[in-house]
């Protein structure tokens, strides 16, 4: 049965897990490598279940624990050519795991069918995962991302489940300390995706056949975890919750427990 472990998501760091104790995929490894092997431990996943990990791009809370993860498991690593590229020349992967680029191809691992597609973001190259399980469910994880492309609106169609960015408030952004340089960055088509907007997917998404929302990579200057599910969940005005949908938010750091999609 399909589950997804929410591990760590936040702006200062984020991993998730997809697949069964038997085995699965990892979304990036962005704390440091005694922090995830805590984490799965917390959840009884054996390390051996981790089959890959996929990189979504290559900013520090995706990859800080990369370097030590591959040299420990030698697994291979996924993602786009520039990303890997990236990485390899910053010497974040063990020269003992393969790297592997997947622009325009499925991989078949751990269970899972997956394929990345491109999310708008400012770095040199940034994707989120489609994954088809074993039990022939979809999901997504999306975040990262300014705003949604037609690209991503295609990805996150027909998924049962989508784990996707309410990064920020906007009106708790505009009038917080950091200085202004970033918020613009973090407010451009290239930033982060504010909760209003992530609303705006979701009805969308929940209206064509999705039944499961994780709300991630929130900011823990910028956002709050209730104030990310009430601006959604206003959003979807119209529908009943429990019944049209299930909504939640995915924890800085997890106390065990999966979502069942």
């Amino acid at each position: 049965m399909a589950r997804i472990y929410p591990l760590f998501s936040s702006s200062k760091g984020n991993s998730t897990f997809i697949g069964t104790e038997q085995g699965g995929i990892l979304i990036d490894c962005g704390v440091s490598f005694k922090r995830l092997s805590a984490a799965l431990e917390v959840n009884r996943i054996p390390l051996s279940a981790v089959q890959a990990v996929f990189i979504t791009h290559e900013h520090s809370d995706h990859v800080t624990g990369l370097k030590m993860l591959t040299k420990h498991t030698g697994m291979p690593v996924y993602g786009q050519k520039r990303t890997l590229q990236r990485l390899c020349d910053s010497d974040k992967i063990a020269a003992n795991s393969p790297v592997i680029d997947m622009n325009g191809i499925t991989i078949n691992c751990g269970g899972c069918e997956v394929r990345c597609f491109n999310t708008p973001h400012d770095t040199i190259q940034s994707c989120g995962y489609r994954i088809h399980t074993s039990d022939d469910k979809h999901c997504a994880v999306c975040t990262d991302l300014g705003h949604i492309t037609p690209e991503v609106d295609e990805a996150l169609t027909g998924c049962r489940l989508v784990l996707l960015e309410a990064n920020y408030d906007e009106e708790m952004l505009r009038n917080g300390p950091y200085p202004l340089y970033l918020k613009e960055r973090i407010l451009s088509c290239n930033g982060h995706l504010s909760n209003t907007d992530s609303g705006a997917q979701v009805r969308k998404l929940v209206t064509q056949g999705t039944t499961h929302i994780i709300l991630g990579h929130l900011s823990q200057d910028n956002n709050r975890p209730y104030i990310a599910d009430k601006t959604v969940e206003s959003c979807l005005s119209g529908m009943t919750r429990g019944r049209d949908y299930l909504l939640g938010v995915a924890p800085v750091e997890t106390q065990g427990g999966a979502v069942i999609f």
